[in-house]
């Protein structure tokens, strides 16, 4: 699909993908990110001529069920840790967005390489989860790169308004097959596996063969992701203290009714994520996460 230019230089919305709003970002590289309103949710990367983010062919677009792929914006609930629906509520919702800054877009390019987009409390959000917040979400193109923060404030006055979240960027990544993928990094880390209930510590490169649903605590260094010829380098802020690693398999990809039966081969989630301690955010006091991709090959 072409990009809407005159909506483009107005700094407006354009249909991201089979008519879903949101905004599309580009750089002289030739690298473009697609992102949607709802959820404020990354639904494509290109770099490098191919594709690096999974998004499910029977990804519900219709505005308001959570997109299976991309980057979900899994707050202020991760999973079904809590009394939100699973993964809370941002990830459901339009985002409204921000207007452009100096530096956001190139001298003489058309779209933009950074957009901002924000999430506020409403009535809608409070009868859920009676907090007062401000959500911001920046999304940056870079050559090969891309990166994805996280910003929420505590919007209350009183002491009394003080609030807990957990959360993740549940980043999809594209893979040509998960069965010959490598991810290295997380040698020597603590994990709890979420299949049986134990905890180990791990040794080694990650690899995969079934269901793997596993979250570890984060490595002070940065993850690489080998996909054969392909690789990318995964890294994530301090402030996000876990880094969750899921792939379906075949028998649980085959119930999900959003997922084709072999799409588990070609997607592996990698997320930077903050689940076995919640953040307590006092009254006007803000918190920043973030996750950045870059391509090696």
């Amino acid at each position: 699909m072409q990009p809407d230019t005159a909506a483009a230089a107005a700094g407006l919305p354009q249909p991201a993908l089979q008519g879903t709003p949101g905004l599309r970002l580009a750089n002289a590289q030739g690298d473009s990110a697609l992102v949607a309103l709802q959820g404020a949710q990354v639904l494509s990367w290109v770099a490098g001529g191919r594709e690096r983010l999974y998004l499910s062919p029977r990804a519900a677009l219709d505005g308001h069920t959570a997109i299976r792929g991309g980057i979900p914006v899994c707050w202020p609930q991760f999973n079904q840790r809590g009394p939100l629906p699973k993964h809370g509520f941002a990830r459901n919702l339009p985002w409204q967005p921000l207007p452009e800054q100096p530096g956001d877009r190139p001298e003489g390019a058309a779209l933009p390489a950074m957009v901002r987009l924000q999430l506020a409390d409403d009535a809608g959000t409070r009868a859920q989860w009676p907090a007062g917040f401000a959500a911001q979400l920046t999304v940056t193109l870079g050559p090969g790169s891309l990166r994805v923060a996280l910003q929420v404030r505590n919007t209350g006055a009183a002491a009394a308004d003080a609030w807990d979240f957990t959360g993740a960027l549940h980043t999809y990544l594209r893979v040509d097959d998960v069965e010959q993928v490598r991810l290295e990094g997380l040698d020597g880390c603590d994990r709890w596996d979420a299949l049986t209930d134990a905890r180990a510590r791990q040794q080694g490169p990650v690899a995969f063969a079934g269901e793997y649903d596993r979250v570890f605590g984060a490595p002070a260094g940065p993850l690489h992701l080998r996909d054969g010829a392909h690789a990318l380098e995964i890294t994530q802020s301090a402030s996000l203290a876990n880094t969750v690693v899921w792939n379906p398999g075949a028998a649980l990809c085959a119930r999900l009714p959003d997922m084709p039966a072999d799409g588990y081969r070609a997607m592996l989630c990698v997320e930077a994520a903050q689940i076995d301690q919640p953040v307590t955010l006092a009254p006007q006091t803000q918190w920043q996460g973030w996750q950045a991709l870059r391509v090696l090959s």
